[in-house]
């Protein structure tokens, strides 16, 4: 970004000012001078960010979809649809590069955090020298909110110990509210207020229909109502990323009912009928061609009668979550609106973060935990639960098929930073005070890191060469401004590299060259030859949807661009290139809370403790043991438990008496009952946990005592091999998020007096084969969600 001459430091914070009065030995015959307060530059506009998640470009109505989007509509007629914007095909690496202005590995997210390692553009820790927008707003007198998903914490950094330099309220918003990770359950959400966890408040009479895309609108609509009202004439800055439409694709019933019946067609249909509308609608070139179907994905009429009546319900509930979520952005610029505010916000609604995502398997899944760590959903399975998809209960996404529909007419999805159906998502602008209405279409080749420099632009804000005492890296991205008022404006964005887990592509000057590598988008685990690779060229000035590979005609050409990705990815830490994605979750890569431990100790108050960070019992014989305090009227609720919905594992005192349950991915639950009721008092429950061993996801023996009294026995057929969940967590004294066990609602907190809970490790039982097989199943469970 060239540095252009503004009014603002390039200093940050601003050296402090010489003081004007007079001093001299008493008040009487001294003079004051004002105390400074930073100011935004005169008639600096209010900016939000409304950032989708998972979102092809052929999924909103706006875009030619089949999902009707009103409110992304209304701000699209009043100003700029850019249809050559371009992310960087994943979560955690796509918001490092919009917030920084600097590619994703410049930013050191080469990848998701979870799959972070020491090498510089691979680390997961966005670098102090490459300060947030955020940052650089507040220091030039803007008041900045964070609503949503941040996804840019280092996995061992979430925990309550810190360190906190990487959370938002330490990267310049004064304000944060929403998950740490890559998902969240909507129903049963973890979430933070700046540092601290805190519970979804759901309003009185909105039980069972309230979830947590309507809760992050409603925050930042108070946000909103409180900023202007106390200071009405500074600035705000709003990140708003809902996490939506990623999954679980969680969605209130009174949603899914609107889209009953839409999608019979099938994912075949659905791509013809989106290409059609678009080209209707002028969103792409009138000569585009509609990309074939990959051999790699069924064909809908391949489908059995069940698997397409699964299907149909899966696709019913993510329109319904797609249409909520433009709803809910909707009710936030309702409010811009009510405080007056219209006319000088910058809107920036990013329609993905990437394309939609291919993670949900060939043919969907109610519980996605369960194929993740292994297993196959039946069909007939499905169908037994249809009603239920959508719901608390699930834990539910959407096959492949659909996934590559939503991405028309381009090829491929998510993770495909190769083809632009992994990182072509369009952005909409809208400022009423200088862009004009109806300003139509912007076909100028642009990407994530120019919408810094486009703020910076618009708020007459310098951009700064030392931020808190560090140096700070170029921003690397251009403004987008000089295509506000001209939309045959000549693109100023010459070049831009992509790369994601092996996957790349550069543009140059209307040219793209391309290589897709090895590992198909959902399949998590494997390692392909570079030197094996087969790239492709397209010249997209002329071919929009990458539909005509002209790599033999054009052979100098190809090499001259395989060249320059080369020298971009020198340039900017993208080596070395790595394809593997479940093996780089291998803990040992990074920093871990509870690497070599085999004894731990929890006091009461102990919650939201990360599955990563917690005791894992998995494949292993364990004890827990509970230390409490019985009070005279007795006391039920929650002891210990981890995970949720999804699977895991609950201890709870229901009527008097202690119980042990197994959540098996909801399909199986099996319970141990204590025969005798607590008496009041001081208390010790103990259970063994002995597994059979013989390899992973075997059952176990369960034992219980109380006070050293065997009190029940029973039998776990199966365990959980890997995770129990994405966004889960183990708590003591309650079971937070969702719960483990139907018995009770969350957070089910215990009346009693909880001094510790002790958990003992045993030996693995598992032969170094299963260890390994193990190993590869927890990675991808951890990550194939994100």
């Amino acid at each position: 970004m060239a540095n252009q001459k503004r009014d603002t430091p390039d200093v940050l914070p601003a050296p402090e000012p010489r003081f004007e009065g007079v001093i001299r030995p008493t008040y009487k015959n001294s003079k004051l001078d004002k105390i400074p307060v930073i100011k935004a530059p005169k008639g600096a506009p209010n900016v939000i960010i409304v950032l989708i998640d998972d979102c092809g470009f052929g999924q909103w109505g706006t875009f030619g979809g089949q999902i009707p989007t009103p409110n992304l509509d209304r701000v699209a007629k009043a100003g700029l649809l850019y249809t050559c914007f371009h992310t960087t095909a994943l979560c955690s690496p796509s918001r490092a590069a919009l917030l920084t202005g600097r590619n994703h590995h410049s930013a050191a997210t080469g990848t998701i955090t979870e799959l972070g390692d020491a090498f510089p553009g691979y680390t997961g820790q966005i670098p102090k020298s490459t300060a947030m927008v955020s940052e650089i707003l507040r220091q030039n007198g803007y008041t900045t909110a964070f609503f949503g998903k941040n996804h840019n914490i280092p996995d061992w950094e979430t925990s309550v110990s810190g360190p906190f330099d990487r959370w938002p309220t330490r990267q310049g918003f004064d304000h944060f509210y929403g998950f740490v990770g890559g998902e969240s359950n909507q129903w049963h959400p973890a979430l933070y207020e700046d540092t601290r966890p805190v519970e979804m408040e759901i309003p009185k009479g909105r039980e069972g229909r309230y979830t947590l895309n309507e809760a992050l609108a409603d925050r930042a609509i108070q946000f909103i109502r409180q900023q202007k009202s106390v200071t009405p004439d500074r600035p705000f800055f709003i990140y708003y990323a809902p996490g939506a439409t990623h999954a679980p694709h969680h969605v209130p019933q009174e949603w899914i009912g609107k889209f009953k019946g839409q999608f019979s067609q099938g994912w075949d249909k659905y791509r013809k009928e989106t290409y059609e509308r678009q080209r209707k609608l002028g969103l792409i070139p009138s000569d585009t061609q509609l990309t074939p179907r990959p051999t790699e994905i069924p064909s809908w009429d391949s489908l059995s009668a069940d698997q397409k009546r699964v299907a149909e319900r899966l696709m019913e509930t993510f329109a319904a979550f797609t249409a909520q979520t433009d709803h809910e952005v909707g009710r936030v610029l309702d409010a811009i609106q009510e405080v007056d505010q219209t006319e000088n916000t910058l809107v920036f609604w990013e329609i993905g973060d990437n394309g939609a995502s291919m993670e949900g398997g060939l043919y969907g899944s109610f519980n996605e935990m369960l194929s993740l760590c292994g297993y196959q959903e039946d069909a007939h399975v499905l169908v037994e639960h249809l009603e239920e998809i959508g719901s608390p209960t699930s834990y539910n996404h959407y096959p492949v098929g659909w996934a590559w529909a939503m991405n028309t007419p381009f090829q491929w999805g998510k993770q495909v930073a190769s083809h632009f159906g992994g990182t072509r998502n369009p952005l909409v602008i809208s400022w009423p005070a200088r862009i004009k209405p109806r300003a139509g279409i912007r076909s100028q080749f642009h990407h994530l890191i120019d919408i810094v420099p486009t703020i910076l632009e618009a708020a007459s804000i310098t951009e700064p060469y030392l931020v808190n005492g560090v140096p700070q890296k170029p921003i690397e991205g251009i403004s987008m401004m000089y295509s506000f008022d001209d939309a045959k404006a000549k693109g100023q964005r010459p070049t831009q590299y992509f790369e994601m887990l092996g996957n790349r592509a550069i543009y140059h000057d209307g040219w793209v060259a391309a290589c897709r590598h090895g590992r198909l988008p959902w399949e998590t685990s494997g390692s392909f030859d570079f030197e094996k690779d087969t790239w492709e060229l397209y010249k997209v000035d002329e071919d929009f949807s990458e539909y005509n590979d002209v790599s033999a005609k054009y052979p100098e050409k190809l090499k001259e661009l395989r060249e320059l990705f080369w020298m971009e990815a020198v340039k900017y830490n993208v080596l070395p290139l790595d394809d593997r994605f479940v093996e780089r979750a291998d803990p040992s890569m990074r920093p871990s809370l509870i690497e070599g431990r085999t004894e731990f100790t929890y006091y009461r108050g102990s919650i939201r403790i990360p599955e990563s960070s917690a005791p894992n019992t998995k494949n292993k014989s364990h004890t827990i043991t509970v230390t409490l305090e019985v009070p005279e009227e007795g006391a039920d609720g929650v002891l210990v438990a981890e995970g949720g919905v999804c699977a895991g594992f609950s201890l709870y005192v229901k009527n008097a008496r202690p119980i042990y349950e197994y959540n098996w991915f909801t399909q199986a639950r099996y319970k141990v009952v204590s025969s005798e009721m607590l008496k009041p008092g001081p208390c010790t429950i103990q259970v063994e946990f002995k597994y059979d061993g013989g390899g992973f996801a075997k059952g176990g023996t369960v034992t219980m005592f109380v006070n050293d009294k065997k009190v029940g026995k029973g039998r776990v057929d199966k365990t959980v091999p890997a995770r129990f969940s994405a966004d889960e967590t183990f708590d003591v004294g309650m079971d937070t998020g969702s719960p483990v066990s139907a018995d009770y609602s969350s957070p089910n907190p215990y009346r009693g007096t909880i001094k510790d809970v002790k958990i003992e490790l045993r030996a693995s039982a598992l032969s170094d084969v299963d260890e390994k097989q193990v190993r590869v199943l927890q990675q991808k469970a951890a990550v194939a969600a994100h």
